[in-house]
């Protein structure tokens, strides 16, 4: 298995106990900012990986992620 998105779930985590606290992780609203945060991430990895600049714009675009 590829670990990479492994180690975009562990970014995604670690921004939200920094975000949010340690206290809260057993809320709703701190997995939500675990999963938006995962998204995220692997958006602009995908990003990353486009041929074309027009083509990592249009797609950060859509997904509304800024640049």
């Amino acid at each position: 298995m590829n670990e990479r998105p492994i180690d975009l779930y562990k970014q995604a985590t670690e921004f939200a106990y920094n975000s949010i606290g340690k206290e809260h992780s057993n809320t709703a609203y701190f997995q939500g900012t675990i999963a938006g945060k995962f998204a995220e991430l692997i958006v602009r990895e995908c990003a990353v990986l486009c041929r074309w600049e027009h083509e990592a714009h249009a797609m950060l675009e859509h997904f509304g992620v800024a640049e």
